[in-house]
């Protein structure tokens, strides 16, 4: 196996006449913690809902861990009114189209831009439920309560999750009823609890203060570590961006314009007149 943890080849998102992606090609290695940036409107999101089976691309390849997960090309209607890019060059391969819950269950685990909470349930069961996705029950298992040690040990996980996400004195309480910071550690939990290889976090500092996105920072490489996660970004707070990323891939207009090191992004003239504005002296 390589290093090379998520590869996307060519990957492009057409909505109608509008291409949000087009033709995007990028690499995440094990063990980093790499962002993509880029100003708003830019198929940042967009680009996460490929890779998660949110949306099937319109053109292009996905691979996790050496192995092509989603497959894609352009067919009927959209075969002649395709605008972006390689519009040949995968048409001869299969179509794959996993769900969500598919790619979760391969080790991909992601937080969204709009935080997510099961709102109607408490804490504990909104990382109780995730964790249900990698149980073994069945319908006889569970007539007949064979299940009660992988039960067991999955509350006991859930809680250690909430132990460590400083969450544990709030495990009876609604999702809903949590400050804003902790909804988003919440939902860093519940990623958290499907046991990923890889973890897409959409804009995690958003709405924070320069110290909770410090203090964000900090807690991702934490985990990061914890977990023996590989962590793919979407932010904006280039303080958080620029202090605890390995590596940095920037778009505009959904077309990839550089990727590097957090320094040779910070002084990439291309980077700087599409989003950072200033070059740092």
């Amino acid at each position: 196996m390589s290093d090379t943890v998520l590869r996307l080849n060519d990957v492009t998102m057409q909505f109608g006449g509008v291409v949000a992606v087009d033709g995007l090609s990028l690499e995440v290695d094990r063990g980093e913690i790499v962002a993509l940036i880029g100003p708003n409107g830019a198929g940042k999101t967009t680009a996460f809902n490929c890779i998660t089976g949110v949306y099937q691309p319109t053109n292009g390849q996905i691979s996790f861990n050496d192995q092509l997960m989603v497959s894609a090309h352009p067919t009927g209607k959209m075969k002649r009114d395709y605008k972006g890019s390689n519009s040949e060059k995968y048409l001869d391969q299969k179509i794959i189209d996993p769900t969500p819950d598919e790619i979760t269950k391969l080790g991909i685990a992601r937080t969204f831009q709009n935080i997510r909470l099961w709102k109607s349930m408490t804490v504990f069961d909104n990382v109780l439920t995730a964790k249900h996705m990698r149980n073994k029950q069945n319908v006889f298992t569970a007539t007949f309560r064979l299940n009660t040690a992988e039960e067991k040990r999955m509350r006991q996980e859930t809680m250690e999750l909430l132990e460590e996400q400083n969450l544990a004195q709030y495990k009876d309480d609604l999702a809903v009823s949590l400050p804003y910071g902790l909804q988003r550690r919440l939902e860093i939990a519940r990623a958290l609890a499907t046991d990923p290889q890889l973890l897409l976090l959409d804009e995690p500092a958003a709405g924070m203060n320069p110290q909770e996105t410090l203090e964000l920072g900090e807690f991702i490489v934490e985990i990061q570590k914890k977990h023996n996660l590989t962590v793919f970004m979407i932010e904006h707070h280039m303080d958080l961006v620029m202090r605890f990323c390995n590596r940095i891939y920037v778009v505009d207009f959904g077309k990839l314009i550089a990727g590097g090191t957090p320094n040779e992004i910070k002084n990439n003239q291309r980077v700087i007149d599409a989003y950072l504005g200033v070059a740092e002296e």
